[in-house]
């Protein structure tokens, strides 16, 4: 009889019991680090990219053209002014964005904007120009403008430290001819694939196997925008499978509009200096210096090109290798029947038309940023200036900025020879609004760096005299006919020292009037008048103009022993020019958020610092100082009918050369000297007074004649003697004083031979200058 267990099958215990299990918790691992992996990217795509969460830099635009009728503007001006916008020029029929000139008429098709919360729309415009001025403005049916806004210029953003700048598009900003071609160069099977084209990367295996190495990497443009938002460009097959996993993840969770639209706002198009130009928006005007939406076909292919390699098919540096790209760009379009054989073959044989770095339609302005910043910090963090993508209205305008660096550049070459290493600086204010209309802070002026106009403290010299006089005028015991002793002094200090200071000629005049004191910039008579007046008075006003000396007071303090920076100095001037009332410098006019709503105004504030009948004479006086004075090399190069008043400024030894000088509505301020401290060799009115002049003649300056205030009295007088005399004698000086100061009047002029030797006098101290 057969046992049970004879009839069963023996069953063997399985073979490596434990390496099974391992390789099962081990796939069950694998699969939920896969998980928690691609979990991750969800969360990370979700937070980071569902919001659009863009670095976004705020946007800085300078103050807008106006155009009326009787406004100073020539045609090459405003032809100029229309470039750095981008316009293009036409000989046929306009649109948004394009000009004609018909001899002294320019027609233009404004573009619509926004200014500050206002949407201005788009208008045909026809300006006719003569003599320098706008003789006529109309509009496209000839009817007459009262005055009519152009687009403020982009000149800049406040982009974080990581570099990045964007311009932000809206659907309906992105040509239909740049994704379609986008898609027709890049990844033709976009619409099909789910981030990831299988064919694409097949073939580009195939060539990396050929190659031994990754040659290819066969992205669509879904992956292309993974790697720009999340990813770098290390070409390791690590990077590739994270790229394609988000990228199916990416393509999940949006449409194809929007990926688009993402790419176009994010993809990386080049470098300009410090800063990363990505999307196209930015590109556009980058390259072209105009809007995407005004791009010719030619235009679009080329930064269609680029995408490929911004750095190797750099249309500036290599502009043969892009030439070729684009042409690729351009058949591969009309394969796709985006663009007829016509149009392809018209777009190739264009010129490759990028603006030139040193166009002033991209021009960059470091030093007015550098203000703007600081102005705006007083009041935002970095964080939302960069990132939270606000609209800043400045004060700047761009022709008074060219004409400030264009400038100090020339100058600086013409005063060069024979010198050490000159540099300069220059400020333009509106005196009356105290907005800032130009800053240049070097002349590298496209450059980051030093910015002297803000930051270089150099001694005032004889820039801040007009203080001190002003000191005197508001004791009440001097006028501009007072007689000033212009001797000798030598002044025991506190230590036991001793200062003997000097006239910058080493001569002396004796008895001579405040007014000349002043005109002639002479050391000794301001030194006679600051001691007698008092140098704690000196200080006051010092204080009451937003300069604190430091320490103890020397007597050095009256000859400009303080160093000051040249935004220093034209916060003084600017006081002065507006009459004694002080309103703080200011670069920003206006905040707009994202949405469009104005975050913040940026209003005047407005202190009266100085009485108002001293400060109408002391500016008497410095009107004299370009007719007679130190400033009177300057008054040769402006035009004849243009009253000014200014102040030359020459520090010890020759090592700075200052002028500060206003007309009605522009006050300019410039410096010129040697960043190491070396001595140049320049005075006040051989240096800086040349650059002002320069400067001063290219705005639209009106001549200074204000009103004189309530209780002054406005008089002629002898500019030697100080007695009253009439307006047509040779050394007559018109000045004001109030009525118990008023002179007697001299008998007469003089003789005919005394008229004759002030006029030989004159002439002489003229060429002195």
């Amino acid at each position: 009889m057969r046992r049970l267990s004879d009839t069963v099958e023996r069953i063997d215990p399985p073979r490596y019991p434990a390496l099974k299990r391992y390789i099962l918790y081990g796939t069950a691992a694998v699969l939920l680090a896969f998980a928690g992996y691609a979990g991750w990217l969800m969360w990370r795509i979700t937070t980071e990219f569902d919001d659009r969460a863009w670095d976004l830099p705020a946007q800085v635009y300078a103050s807008p053209l106006e155009l009326y009728e009787g406004r100073r503007l020539g045609i090459e001006d405003l032809q100029l002014e229309l470039q750095r916008l981008g316009y293009g020029p036409v000989a046929g029929r306009l649109g948004p964005g394009f000009f004609r000139r018909d001899g002294g008429t320019i027609s233009l098709w404004r573009r619509a904007f926004v200014y500050d919360g206002r949407p201005v729309p788009e208008q045909l415009l026809r300006v006719e120009l003569a003599g320098g001025r706008v003789e006529s403005l109309e509009d496209g049916d000839g009817g007459p403008v009262a005055i009519a806004e152009l687009e403020p210029l982009l000149i800049g953003s406040i982009f974080p430290t990581h570099g990045e700048d964007r311009i932000i598009l809206a659907p309906d900003e992105v040509p239909e001819l740049l994704t379609e071609a986008l898609k027709a160069v890049e990844d033709r099977r976009f619409e099909e694939h789910m981030g990831v084209d299988v064919r694409a990367i097949a073939r580009a295996a195939l060539a990396n196997l050929r190659a031994g190495g990754i040659s290819q990497g066969g992205s669509t443009l879904t992956m292309q925008l993974v790697r720009s938002y999340f990813l770098t460009n290390a070409q390791t097959f690590n990077r590739k499978f994270r790229e394609a996993l988000m990228a199916l993840v990416l393509e999940l969770r949006h449409s194809k509009d929007e990926i688009m639209l993402a790419y176009v706002n994010e993809i990386y198009l080049g470098q300009n200096g410090g800063r990363a130009v990505h999307g196209f928006g930015l590109a556009s005007r980058f390259y072209f210096g105009k809007p995407l939406v005004e791009l010719d076909v030619h235009e679009i292919a080329l930064l269609v090109a680029i995408v490929r390699g911004p750095s190797y098919y750099d249309p500036r540096r290599n502009p043969e290798r892009a030439l070729a790209r684009r042409a690729l760009v351009l058949e591969q379009m009309r394969a796709a029947g985006l663009i007829d054989e016509q149009t392809a073959t018209a777009a190739a044989e264009r010129d490759i038309g990028v603006v030139t770095p040193d166009s002033r339609r991209t021009a960059y302005y470091p030093a007015f940023m550098d203000l703007v910043r600081r102005q705006l910090r007083r009041d935002y963090d970095d964080e939302d200036l960069e990132q939270r993508g606000l609209t800043i209205y400045t004060t700047m305008q761009p022709a008074v900025q060219a004409a400030a660096e264009e400038a100090l550049v020339e100058e600086l070459e013409r005063l060069q020879p024979g010198r050490p290493e000159l540099d300069g600086a220059v400020v333009v204010t509106n005196p009356h609004t105290a907005e800032v209309l130009a800053l240049v802070g070097g002349r590298r002026t496209g450059f980051d760096g030093f910015n002297r106009a803000l930051d270089a403290r150099r001694q005032a010299g004889s820039l801040i005299k007009p203080v001190v006089y002003l000191a005197a005028l508001e004791s009440g015991r001097h006028s501009l006919a007072t007689h000033i002793d212009d001797e000798p002094i030598t002044v025991e200090l506190d230590d036991g020292r001793t200062w003997s200071p000097k006239n910058i000629d080493g001569e002396t005049h004796g008895q001579v009037t405040a007014v000349r004191a002043l005109a002639e910039s002479l050391n000794l008579a301001t030194v006679h008048l600051g001691l007698d007046v008092g140098l704690e008075r000196v200080a006051d006003v010092f204080e009451r103009f937003g300069i604190e000396p430091r320490g103890r007071l020397y007597p050095s303090l009256l000859l400009g022993a303080v160093e000051l920076t040249p935004i220093d100095v034209t916060q003084v001037y600017n006081t002065l020019a507006n009459g004694g009332f002080r309103v703080p410098l200011r670069a920003v006019r206006a905040v707009v958020d994202g949405q469009g709503r104005t975050l913040q105004r940026y209003a005047l504030a407005i202190r009266q610092v100085a009485d108002p009948v001293s400060i109408y004479a002391l500016n008497q006086a410095l009107v004299q100082v370009m007719e007679r004075g130190t400033g009177v090399q300057a008054r040769r190069l402006l035009p004849a009918a243009l009253r000014t008043a200014g102040k030359t400024g020459t520090s010890d030894d020759l090592r700075d050369s200052w002028f500060a000088g206003f007309a009605d509505g522009h006050l300019v301020v410039t410096w010129v000297g040697n960043d190491g401290n070396a001595a140049v060799n320049l005075t006040g009115g051989t240096g800086a007074s040349q650059v002002w002049a320069r400067v001063m003649r290219s705005v639209d300056a009106r001549s200074y004649a204000p009103p004189p205030p309530a209780g002054a009295e406005a008089l002629w007088i002898d500019y030697r003697t100080g007695l009253a005399t009439d307006s047509d004698c040779p050394e007559a000086v018109f000045v004001a004083m109030t009525a118990p100061e008023v002179p007697p009047k001299a008998v007469a002029c003089g003789s005919t031979t005394t008229r004759i030797g002030s006029r030989i006098r004159q002439w002489f101290r003229n060429r002195l200058q």
